[in-house]
């Protein structure tokens, strides 16, 4: 019979011995002996404030952004552990385009911590899908791998399966605002058995990796409200320093 953990420690021993034959490097300085060295953690500092109250955007002046006073997010609030930029930024890059899924410890711990440090409540977290083309050609999704090492840490349920992509969207890198809406519009839905009592009433949150305008989180924030949530919040890695919500930038979200 098939018995995960087991498997789990089985596989904890292998990496184990791999890194005394192949110590890792950090993935934002390759300097050997861990995947994110000390250094580099300790780099990873909150978003300097003031940021929007609703959106995280940064301000020159307490309060809420243009965009949220005229515009705001539907979802309830959206947080972020840090800027998009130095070792957060490549580790995030090495995440999701490197291949070294590892990252989503150290990550993922960074994510659990910031929840605690904004105060943030939630009964279930998801994690943003990928479309399953696009998980195929990465063999897994960031975003999963983040928010299950948060769930752990929290003790808070991880819930999957609760909505899907439902077709492919184009890279937002080079995207406007509106047409990052557009492109991810329609992009998401419950599945069936989660459009129910599992998510009704309840408060959801959202993670990511990286969050510039939140339109994919809005996209998929929408079919879970229509489930009849009762409160979502976004939690990612990093937000831009500049360009949030307004332009165009190196983020893809």
């Amino acid at each position: 019979m098939y018995n995960a953990p087991a498997l789990e420690r089985y596989l904890a021993f292998i990496q184990r011995a791999l890194d005394l034959l192949f110590p890792p490097q950090c993935a934002a300085c390759q300097r050997g002996g861990s995947i994110l060295c000390p250094s580099c953690l300790a780099a990873i500092q909150p978003l300097p404030g003031p940021c929007c109250q609703h959106c995280h955007t940064r301000l020159s002046a307490e309060g809420i952004c243009n965009q949220c006073q005229y515009r705001p997010l539907s979802m309830s609030g959206l947080r972020a552990v840090s800027a998009y930029h130095g070792p957060l930024r490549a580790c995030i890059h090495a995440l999701k385009y490197g291949g070294n899924r590892r990252l989503a410890e150290p990550l993922g711990a960074l994510l659990a911590r910031a929840y605690l440090a904004y105060g943030l409540r939630a009964d279930i977290i998801i994690p943003v899908p990928l479309h399953n083309e696009r998980e195929r050609e990465r063999g897994y999704n960031q975003s999963y791998l983040l928010a299950q090492v948060c769930a752990a840490q929290l003790g808070l349920p991880l819930n999957s399966t609760a909505v899907s992509r439902i077709r492919p969207t184009q890279a937002q890198v080079h995207l406007t605002v509106r047409e990052r809406q557009q492109n991810v519009a329609g992009a998401f839905r419950c599945t069936p058995a989660s459009a129910t009592e599992a998510l009704h009433g309840r408060r959801i949150l959202l993670i990511d990796d990286v969050c510039t305008t939140g339109a994919t989180l809005e996209a998929c924030a929408a079919p879970l409200f229509a489930a009849g949530a009762a409160s979502i919040w976004g939690l990612v890695l990093a937000r831009p320093l500049t360009g949030a919500r307004g332009v165009s930038s190196q983020a893809s979200n």
